[in-house]
């Protein structure tokens, strides 16, 4: 608060946390030393801020808060400071002891839900089951229920260019690991379409065809939702018992403390938050 001028107050508390009209309320766990340095990857705070998410799904599991908002989390301090996850959904979703869950980007154009995510290529084409990609396909219908989209209409990305092309390209994997999933997303009523060419399925899903994108692996979903715009995406954890969202990019140590962040991202993170919990409440 130095740092931007803002004139804001805290009230600090160290074991649960209440509101407040004297400040903003912060939870302080005494993780951190007196002396730590802005953007620098430390395994201290990476030890700190993997028990500060532990913290918050607690409070959310005991009806204590109604949503968590992730700011980015550094995964080297993460690992350094001695807790091997791929990230917060992971994180999270063990918590939670939440076996089916995925990762969904949404924009004001665009939502798109991954089958595989933290992994390289070749590890996240072996990682695609038509179990997999069901259960993906289940949780995006769910979610766009519960964002009042009474019919969503669901558009599932092939693994190759084209969607394989009857096989022209690749190995039969849409045959294989993706088509099985949507005719048994069909026959329970789920508006399920493909395996479609990703190159024109974002096309069509921004224009409005679609409610929803499937993304069969990382890069695949997050690199439509950012050239749209990165401010403005949000990334929401589905299939968990609690509601977590968070901003759509990195830590960005490079301009740690030099007040150059752009807190667009955050900001519809946090609104988002609170439209799901409100929605929730009203169920």
């Amino acid at each position: 608060m130095k740092n931007i001028g803002a004139p804001l107050q805290f009230q600090r508390y160290h074991s649960s946390i209440q509101d407040t009209k004297d400040g903003i309320p912060i939870l302080d766990l005494n993780l951190l030393p007196d002396e730590w340095s802005l953007g620098k990857v430390s395994a201290t705070c990476g030890n700190a801020a993997y028990h500060y998410v532990e913290k918050a799904v607690q409070l959310a599991l005991n009806g204590d808060i109604d949503a968590i908002c992730t700011a980015p989390l550094n995964k080297e301090a993460l690992h350094l400071g001695g807790h091997v996850y791929p990230g917060h959904t992971e994180i999270i979703a063990t918590l939670t002891d939440t076996d089916d869950f995925s990762m969904m980007l949404s924009s004001p154009k665009l939502n798109v839900m991954h089958v595989t995510t933290h992994m390289g290529l070749i590890d996240a084409i072996q990682r695609i089951t038509p179990e997999r990609v069901l259960t993906t396909i289940e949780l995006a219908h769910q979610t766009l229920k519960a964002m009042d989209i009474s019919s969503p209409r669901i558009g599932v990305c092939g693994i190759n260019p084209h969607a394989g092309e009857n096989g022209l390209f690749g190995y039969g994997e849409e045959e294989e690991k993706i088509e099985p999933a949507i005719k048994k997303a069909k026959a329970v009523g789920i508006n399920a379409v493909g395996p479609l060419p990703a190159d024109t399925l974002f096309y069509l899903a921004q224009r409005g065809d679609y409610d929803a994108v499937i993304a069969m692996y990382h890069d695949q979903g997050h690199a439509p939702i950012k050239v749209l715009g990165i401010d403005d995406g949000v990334n929401i954890t589905i299939g968990l018992p609690i509601i977590r969202t968070s901003v759509d990019h990195g830590t960005a140590f490079d301009i740690a403390g030099k007040n150059l962040a752009d807190e667009q991202s955050m900001v519809q993170a946090l609104l988002t938050a609170i439209t799901l919990a409100n929605t929730k409440s009203h169920k």
